[in-house]
């Protein structure tokens, strides 16, 4: 009885071969991929709900505003615009300053949210991506200021314009805004995640410094959220009313500071009123219908790189 006593060889895999020119891969796709998503006819109607509630109060605005004042206090209240609508704006316009108050505030909410886009963006990336001493302290003071309510600040604040020589003045309600902790947070957070450092160290290592390579690295990167930070300050400063009215008269007004003086009297006229918040509306609905899918388009295209 003869046994074999050679070393069984382990086999060895044989090479995977090249695929053949012209060969088309087969790619695994998950079931679904590639698809248009659709809703169905339950998404439509809730969506379409949402809308009309959303456009309610602009109707609403409408209706009042195009109706007398007494027919806005009967029972049932008019829910088709009336006759009335151009009577009620030029009244609301001739009442106060309309025309400087639209223009005060076009001024100062633009001046505002460019302000606000450019120093937080610069803040933003000094706190994200540069390397100093102090950096999260100083951090940590910036957002500890969004916790002080703005009423403390107000007595100083208007001291301090006073004695410059700013009472009553634009600067007054442009000065004290063109920064805020809320816009050097947002920048910093987003810059954090979507400028990569890699990208920031070899334009360094090109020979570019801190500025030029804010204008030709950073600024690209952080166009979505400057668009954002803008849309959100320009809105909020448009409605600002606690400190213009402070700062300014009946004089020189911003939209809110003039609404605030509209149907005033024994029996104040709601439809005047209307028509007033309606001259104060119509701009904003105008530019976000002009510049809305700018900003939808950038708010996307950063969503996608990021």
């Amino acid at each position: 009885m003869t046994t074999d006593t050679a070393p069984r060889l382990a086999s060895v895999p044989e090479p995977a071969r090249p695929p053949r020119p012209g060969a088309r891969l087969r790619l695994r796709l998950r079931p679904g991929a590639g698809r248009q998503m659709h809703g169905g006819p339950l998404t439509y109607l809730v969506l379409t709900v949402a809308a009309l509630f959303s456009l309610f109060p602009l109707y609403w605005t409408v209706v009042a505003a195009s109706t007398s004042n007494t027919r806005i206090t009967q029972t049932p209240p008019p829910f088709l615009p009336g006759s009335n609508l151009a009577h009620n704006l030029k009244e609301a316009y001739t009442q106060v300053h309309m025309g400087t108050a639209l223009a005060n505030t076009f001024l100062v909410a633009g001046t505002v949210a460019l302000a606000t886009v450019l120093f937080a963006t610069l803040a933003g990336f000094a706190f994200a991506k540069l390397e100093f001493t102090g950096r999260n302290v100083l951090l940590m003071l910036v957002i500890g200021t969004m916790m002080v309510p703005p009423q403390l600040g107000v007595v100083p604040l208007f001291m301090l314009m006073s004695d410059i020589g700013w009472s009553n003045e634009l600067p007054a309600v442009i000065m004290p805004t063109l920064v805020s902790a809320f816009g050097v947070f947002f920048m910093r957070q987003y810059l954090a995640e979507a400028l990569p450092t890699e990208l920031v160290e070899a334009a360094r290592v090109d020979g570019a410094h801190s500025l030029r390579i804010f204008w030709h690295v950073v600024l690209p990167v952080a166009r979505p959220a400057m668009a954002v930070l803008g849309m959100l300050t320009f809105v909020q400063s448009w409605n600002d009313l606690f400190w213009p009215m402070i700062a300014l008269n009946s004089d020189n007004p911003t939209v809110q500071v003039a609404l605030s003086q509209l149907g005033q009297g024994y029996v104040p006229d709601r439809s005047v009123i209307m028509a007033g918040a309606l001259l104060g509306t119509l701009p904003l609905l105008l530019l976000f219908t002009v510049l809305g899918k700018q900003i939808v388009g950038g708010i996307m295209q950063g969503a996608v790189k990021g």
